[in-house]
């Protein structure tokens, strides 16, 4: 698979970088950037975190806004973040250019519905695609931690707790921890994956967590003044199916904090160091 690199920047002793490849999984190109830290080399390949981002967003607004790349750099730390869902001109996209559904809303999910289910495979190429091509390209390991934001707290909660022989650890800002109950899942869900809501179980963080076999270390950041905070995201729900479940979940209930990258860039440094607790 050949890759386009459409963009460098030095940083902290490192490289941020910005690729396009063509991607089999979702039939479009996609864009994804990587943060190398300085100590990545073909002698020492470092550990990855995979950063999915939230509705609308791209790869560039965790990278750009976050303020992670410094702790990354000093941590040993590569950091990949994935576009949110396929782009292009023939991309199907919601008919009313909302902007919770379609293009930038792919809820990491593998979509079952026409005519989504011709590109929107998010699920796979996170899972799939994508750390095969970083494997295979850079200077980085198997060794891998999962996190993000809002609908890519959701995906990273998701996808860690189905995969969890494949992931050191996860942790999540602001999370739709319960999509099938709250509206901009069940918007996305129905479309995505047809009427039959007993499909959308298996993108639930709520209803994985009950079922998990193997427990990996979990961290949730949740600001109490997220204006998204009690009709998208109901973060006591995810913690009382893991209490029931017994299952080791971390849950930070951060004062006065909103859904914003203001909030993400006050508490990154506590998720890089809780990862590469177990990244290394």
């Amino acid at each position: 698979m050949s890759l386009e690199n459409t963009s460098s920047n030095r940083s902290f002793g490192g490289w941020h970088k910005q690729y396009t490849h063509t991607s089999r999984t979702l039939h479009c190109d996609m864009r994804f950037a990587i943060y190398l830290p300085p100590q990545a080399s073909e002698s020492n390949k470092v550990p990855v975190l995979y950063w999915l981002s939230g509705l609308t967003c791209t790869d560039e607004n965790f990278m750009q806004k976050a303020g992670a790349l410094q702790l990354a750099a000093e941590l040993g730390i590569a950091i990949v973040a994935p576009d949110t869902s396929p782009r292009g001109d023939n991309i199907p996209d919601d008919p009313d250019g909302a902007y919770d559904f379609g293009v930038g809303a792919g809820f990491y999910l593998n979509a079952t519905e026409a005519p989504w289910n011709r590109y929107y495979y998010m699920y796979d190429y996170v899972v799939k695609e994508l750390p095969a091509v970083i494997e295979g390209h850079f200077p980085v390991s198997d060794v891998k931690a999962i996190s993000g934001h809002s609908m890519g707290g959701h995906g990273a909660l998701t996808i860690a707790l189905k995969n969890s022989d494949a992931y050191r650890s996860v942790s999540a800002f602001s999370p739709i921890v319960n999509p099938t109950v709250v509206p901009w899942g069940q918007k996305a869900f129905s479309n995505y994956l047809g009427e039959d809501t007993s499909t959308w179980l298996e993108y639930d963080a709520c209803a994985l967590i009950k079922k998990a076999e193997t427990h990996l270390p979990m961290l949730i950041d949740q600001g109490d003044g997220d204006q998204f905070l009690h009709e998208q995201l109901k973060p006591e729900n995810l913690l009382l199916a893991a209490e029931k479940a017994g299952y080791p979940l971390e849950l930070r209930m951060q004062e006065g904090y909103d859904h914003s990258y203001y909030f993400i860039s006050s508490f990154i440094d506590d998720h890089l160091r809780f990862h590469a607790q177990h990244l290394k």
